[in-house]
């Protein structure tokens, strides 16, 4: 696809560009960046709150703030990489959730890039507006209906992306500290979630056999020193994670926590058609079959191309925008739901796309095989097993192979390149970010729609400035700092579902979970709860406080009790918060919605 910009060269010498030049476009990249993350946040992500996976990363890197051990001190499904990662949250000046989520909508962003460099084989300070728009226009897809937050699945996209873009240039350039450093960001993807395990294979197998190391690889002590650097690169995090949770003598409860829960396949969106080919021929699935015969009529196009002549590369470039019309109306008709299954076709459309690349130039499509494993990746999920965060990346690499296998065809002047592609990115980036910002506006991740949102977390606490949320979860977070000021204690849980109360309000959870969901609670984290209630009464000092309204309820505004009685009955998923509640002998004590046990300081 011609955006207006030249390709890199993929040898040791490129094009001398004046060094003022380069600076200034590199300056322009990053300008558009920071303001599309920024943008993002002021006009969609502070809109909506839910206090249960809103602040679930941000807890357990306030956990690993103040020194606590994954899998010793915190139970975990998964690895904790994410916790040490978001560390930097904390640090950043500003309200923590306004710039945990600026920072996770950065990670996006770069994440598109970082993909769309690797399939275009274009450096950034190259791009023109064409694959700028396109790019930003993918990343606003990417965020779609999911609400802009610190979250694991994010970080595997982030890591996997960058650390393959930073693995490439530095192999293609010869530069030892881009290749390591790619190499130590592709080791830490698979900590952040164990669905990314792949990738540090992916990346082992790709610096072995890449043609600048591999060649007369076996006949040089260069390439073995080099080898002895790579590799440890490759496993710093996980010498890191390994040291941290070994020295604490927690390396057996890791091994049976990431080990203990529900595994996840992908059979969801490996079945999308297969188990039902009949659903080839109903919406949304048909927008597959469409693109399938488009491609093989382009593939057989490309594969002819020195014979097809004029009228047979306008006829495939026809192709390509109906390819493109596919693509477009498949994210229209799947309106931002995951019930709709648009990311699971978008999947399997870029899988057709990378099948003609491959006929049609014959080569095999390595950076869009790779985009097309991190979808798969991607939706090994619980709550989300489909490849939603991911769809802005599918779409955009299944049109740009299918354009990178058309038929030559003599180009328009460099003017007319320059407006198309203008027009083309402004388009997209203006449609895109008109519909994510319509669907939020209509309503929020578990919350209500926009001009519901008439409640100012910023005037409950500090952490929380710019964030708004509905009047019904407003009064609960409000009654959540009433409680915890009116019966103050060193130690304060709030079970179960607010992570958030963790990092906003500086609490200190005493209990080894933050979030006690029956998913989450694996190993033998019933039997350390109920351990750490019998050491609370023991040493006293602590705040429990059990909620009385579940979360669908805030989800719709409400309502919220001003106030409840000593036996009203607490939400409870297994009864683990029931069997608390009569562990912990201290005083029980009322607060707005909320029932509490409290000890205080002796």
């Amino acid at each position: 696809m011609d955006v207006a910009s030249p390709p890199v060269s993929i040898g040791p010498d490129v094009a001398v560009v004046r060094p003022s030049r380069t600076v200034l476009r590199l300056l322009l990249h990053a300008a558009w960046v920071l303001a599309l993350a920024v943008v993002t946040e002021l006009r969609v992500g502070r809109f909506g709150f839910h206090p249960s996976d809103q602040g679930f990363i941000l807890a357990q890197a306030w956990r690993v703030l103040h020194g606590e051990v994954p899998h010793s001190d915190i139970i975990s499904a998964r690895p904790l990489g994410s916790a040490y990662l978001h560390v930097v949250d904390f640090v950043v000046p500003g309200p923590l959730f306004f710039v945990s989520s600026v920072l996770s909508m950065l990670e996006i962003i770069l994440a598109t890039i970082a993909f769309a460099v690797l399939v275009t084989r274009r450096r950034v300070r190259d791009w023109g507006p064409g694959l700028t728009g396109l790019t930003a226009a993918a990343a606003l897809l990417n965020l779609n209906a999911f609400p802009l937050m610190a979250w694991h699945t994010i970080d595997g996209i982030f890591l996997t992306a960058c650390g393959a873009w930073a693995l490439d240039s530095g192999l293609r350039n010869g530069k030892a500290w881009p290749r390591r450093l790619g190499l130590v960001l592709l080791g830490a993807s698979v900590f952040v979630k164990q669905s990314f395990a792949p990738v540090p294979l992916i990346a082992l197998c790709w610096l072995l056999l890449h043609p600048s190391l591999r060649e007369g690889a076996f006949r040089t002590g260069r390439w073995w020193a080099r080898l002895a650097w790579d590799l440890p690169a490759l496993g710093a995090f996980l010498l890191f994670y390994l040291g941290i949770v070994t020295l604490d003598g927690g390396l057996g409860a890791m091994a049976e926590q990431l080990t203990g829960g529900l595994p996840a396949y992908g059979q969801r969106l490996l079945g999308l058609w297969l188990d039902n080919p009949g659903t080839l021929l109903r919406p949304p699935v048909r927008g597959l079959t469409f693109f399938a015969i488009a491609g093989l009529l382009l593939a057989l196009l490309g594969f002819f191309r020195e014979r097809v002549g004029f009228a047979g590369a306008v006829f495939a470039r026809l192709l390509l925008l109906a390819g493109v019309a596919v693509v477009v109306g498949t994210v229209v008709d799947g309106h931002f739901t995951g019930a709709s299954r648009w990311a699971d076709v978008l999947w399997w459309i870029l899988g057709v796309a990378l099948l003609v690349n491959w006929a049609a130039t014959r080569r095999f499509p390595k950076m869009g095989t790779l985009v097309f494993a991190t979808g798969f990746m991607t939706s090994l999920s619980w709550g989300n097993d489909t490849p939603t965060l991911f769809t802005g990346t599918l779409a955009l690499t299944a049109i740009l192979e299918l354009s990178d296998a058309l038929p030559p065809l003599p180009e328009p002047p460099r003017r007319i390149r320059l407006a198309g592609a203008t027009a083309m990115g402004l388009v997209a980036v203006l449609a895109s970010g008109w519909a994510v910002i319509a669907h939020h506006d209509e309503a929020a991740y578990l919350d209500m729609a926009r001009e519901k949102l008439t409640g100012d977390l910023g005037t409950v606490t500090p952490s929380m400035r710019g964030i708004r949320t509905n009047p019904g979860t407003y009064t609960y977070i409000s009654q959540i700092h009433d409680c915890v000021t009116r019966f103050p204690a060193g130690r304060t849980a709030i079970l179960p579902d607010n992570p958030f109360a963790y990092p906003a309000f500086g609490l200190r959870n005493p209990f080894p979970l933050e979030w006690p969901l029956p998913l989450e609670i694996v190993a033998d984290a019933p039997q350390r709860m109920l351990a750490t209630a019998d050491e609370l009464n023991r040493d006293g000092d602590y705040l429990v406080l059990f909620q009385t309204v579940s979360m669908p309820t805030l989800a719709k505004g409400g309502p919220v009790p001003a106030e409840v009685t000593g036996d009203t009955p607490i939400f409870d998923y297994l009864g683990l918060e029931n069997a608390l509640r009569s562990r912990l002998t201290g005083q029980t004590v009322t607060c707005g919605s909320f029932i509490g046990k409290w000890m205080p300081h002796p």
